[in-house]
């Protein structure tokens, strides 16, 4: 596994292309739905929240008239659900060409010591649970389209852990072992070529929206990602060959 940085987007290089998004009701999740369906892509959102998956859905499509955006509820943490997502999607579009894993989740405590075990419970389910889950439906229809990608977010604490953010480094590093694991199925699979997907890493320290800025407009947000950032680099993956971003990890941060 290398580290580099990414590069900007080709706005060609998804034009027509298939991208599943999990997670797609929040923050990060709707600047990837603008992101993607600005550049021509098909978008197949999923969120486990109904009414704020209908409303990423909604923006996208208002902001981007014509644009291709579906939307379907789906529990990332049922495998057969998400298994019928993944089958329904390809079905559906002939091809899938990329998963986007927006599933986040966030618990820490005052020291080591403090740390409650339920918070391992639960971001386990969010942020390692959901990975495997749509990594194993994905795999196959992400490998046949021969240009798939797969994305997780991660955090730099995964690799720095804190005493008070022990389950939450815990489980980013487990979702991370996890994608490379993928990473190097499809490279496995390449069969003395490129391999026919790559599974990438973006690596942040935290997100931030504007909304979050507007309600603490002296706040520095220092070395925070942008998550119009963040949607502008996913977008990007697909313009660079699936041997140049198969188990790497892109930094978004200092």
């Amino acid at each position: 596994m290398t580290s580099s940085t990414p590069e900007p987007a080709d706005d060609s290089a998804l034009a027509g292309a298939v991208v599943a998004v999990a997670g797609a009701g929040g923050p990060a999740g709707r600047a990837a739905l603008l992101g993607l369906a600005r550049r021509g892509a098909t978008v197949v959102a999923a969120d486990a929240d109904a009414e704020r998956l209908a409303e990423a859905v909604d923006a996208a499509r208002f902001a981007h008239g014509g644009a291709r955006v579906t939307g379907d509820t789906v529990d990332l943490l049922d495998a057969g659900a998400t298994r019928a997502w993944a089958a329904k999607a390809e079905k559906e579009h002939g091809r899938v060409d990329g998963l986007v894993h927006l599933v986040g989740g966030w618990r820490g405590s005052p020291s080591f010591a403090e740390t409650d075990l339920a918070d391992w419970d639960l971001l386990h389910d969010l942020l390692v649970r959901t990975v495997q889950h749509t990594s194993l439906a994905f795999e196959g229809p992400l490998a046949r389209s021969g240009n798939g990608r797969w994305v997780l977010v991660s955090a730099a604490g995964a690799g720095r852990p804190t005493a008070g953010n022990a389950a939450y480094a815990a489980a980013k590093a487990a979702a991370e072992a996890w994608t490379l694991a993928l990473a190097d199925g499809f490279r496995r699979s390449a069969a003395g070529g490129p391999p026919p997907a790559a599974a990438v890493i973006l690596v942040v320290k935290a997100l931030v929206t504007q909304a979050m800025r507007d309600r603490k407009p002296g706040a520095a947000f220092a070395g925070f990602t942008d998550v119009d950032e963040l949607a502008e680099t996913i977008c990007g993956l697909w313009s660079r060959p699936t041997d140049e971003v198969n188990g790497n990890r892109l930094w978004l941060t200092p």
